[in-house]
């Protein structure tokens, strides 16, 4: 393959594999508990959360009912299940009206009942519903800030738990005294549950001070109400070892390594070298495209740390601190610096994409890179580094046509991306 179309075409394939490797239809059903005595519940959030459920219920062989709350656009049928569509990333009035309801769904169970709760990624905007004295116009502030602040997922989700009434083990909760099975789709770093749509049925070992240490390191400017609520220690969530989630169990179904390595057999088969760098590779976006342009280039010149041909596979989820006013994402941010860093650089290709198919607040995945990107738009009076300046990766992959579209994937395993070295 040395054409730059069967090259990209590659570098599709990877990604559709890797997005393949978590679809829920394929990895719920073997995870599925056995029926209880009682009644089975179930509830869950996040933007592969209706797909999850339509997987659930074509395999669940008795009763069952229950409520999942996703991104609009990601609901799919369900006979038994209620599919609830509400915003992400910002919530709006719809996730907060859908949180509540998942509490009413859950109250009054017994020891005979099962909930199953079905978790990925986007369940933390979707599952909006604030602790008392905040309002949804706060919780719509805060997320802003948290997004645009260059803080870690994992920095955000410890604010977001510490001002909720529903996330940090609190939705476990009020499951209590029935036994709960968290299975759940894995969207961030380390694939630690306490960070999985700021892990609404998990025990939360964080406290207010850890949450009122990062607004302030990032100088996140909170609503009186929360800051208030964070400096007393009110917001405090349900910490491990808690009573009410003793029958609690947690089943990671898909993680970003699991996507990495259905990547990595279709490279391999197309007689590449894949090499995994790793599936929780965080910082700023531009800061990791380039290390990973210096990776391909030593790859390239030296045949180090792998030989060419080869595809250097990585996961995560970076971050971006915007100070543009650009059409951005993570992703495309990524790739616009590696571009940048690779400098035309002959036979280096790549793609990066979240698994979801959005990437920021646009309804693209990601987009892909060729030795010839920034000839291209330089040719269309499109200077890369002002666009990498102003935030707009998706602007300028967009005038080039090589912006990454797949549509909702109904799944989400966080940022792929892959660099062919020839």
């Amino acid at each position: 393959m040395s054409a730059q179309s069967d090259i990209r075409d590659l570098l599709q394939q990877m990604f559709a594999a890797a997005v393949q490797a978590a679809q829920p239809e394929r990895c719920i059903p073997r995870h599925l508990p056995a029926p209880p005595r009682g009644r089975t519940i179930v509830i869950g959030a996040g933007k592969a959360s209706a797909a999850m459920a339509q997987a659930l219920e074509r395999s669940w062989p008795g009763p069952l009912s229950g409520l999942v709350v996703t991104r609009y656009g990601y609901a799919v049928p369900c006979e038994r299940i209620e599919i609830v569509e509400a915003a992400h990333p910002v919530p709006d009035a719809a996730g907060l009206a859908a949180a509540g309801r998942l509490l009413d769904v859950v109250r009054d169970l017994n020891e005979d009942d099962l909930v199953i709760c079905l978790i990925s990624g986007g369940g933390s905007a979707l599952l909006p519903l604030p602790a008392s004295g905040i309002t949804l116009e706060d919780k719509q502030a805060i997320n802003r800030a948290l997004l645009k602040s260059g803080a870690t997922i994992s920095e955000m989700n410890c604010v977001r738990r510490h001002l909720s009434a529903i996330k940090g083990g609190r939705l476990a909760a009020a499951c209590y005294p029935a036994r709960v099975v968290n299975l759940l789709i894995s969207d961030v770093p380390g694939d630690n549950p306490i960070d999985i749509a700021s892990g609404p049925t998990v025990g939360d070992p964080t406290s207010c001070a850890d949450a009122l240490e990062i607004v302030r390191r990032y100088g996140i400017d909170l609503p009186g109400a929360a800051l208030e609520l964070l400096e007393s220690g009110g917001g405090e969530t349900i910490k491990p070892g808690d009573a009410r989630l003793a029958r609690v169990s947690t089943t990671l179904v898909a993680t970003p390594q699991m996507a990495l390595e259905a990547a990595a057999k279709v490279a391999a088969c197309a007689g590449y070298t894949p090499l995994l760098l790793g599936d929780s590779i965080e910082g700023e976006a531009r800061d990791v495209g380039k290390v990973m342009a210096g990776i391909a280039l030593q790859t390239r010149r030296h045949r180090q740390p792998v030989a060419s041909p080869c595809v250097l596979l990585s996961g995560g989820e970076t971050t971006v601190t915007v100070r543009g006013n650009g059409r951005g994402g993570r992703n495309v941010e990524f790739l616009l610096s590696l571009a940048v860093a690779l400098d035309g650089e002959p036979g280096v290709y790549a793609v990066a994409g979240d698994t979801d198919g959005v990437d920021g607040q646009e309804e693209i995945a990601g987009a892909f890179v060729a030795p010839d990107t920034l000839k291209r738009a330089w040719a269309q009076g499109i200077r890369p580094r002002d666009s990498l300046a102003n935030n707009d990766g998706h602007g300028f992959f967009e005038a080039l046509g090589d912006s990454l579209v797949t549509g909702p994937t109904l799944t989400n395993v966080n940022d792929f991306r892959a660099i062919v070295v020839l």
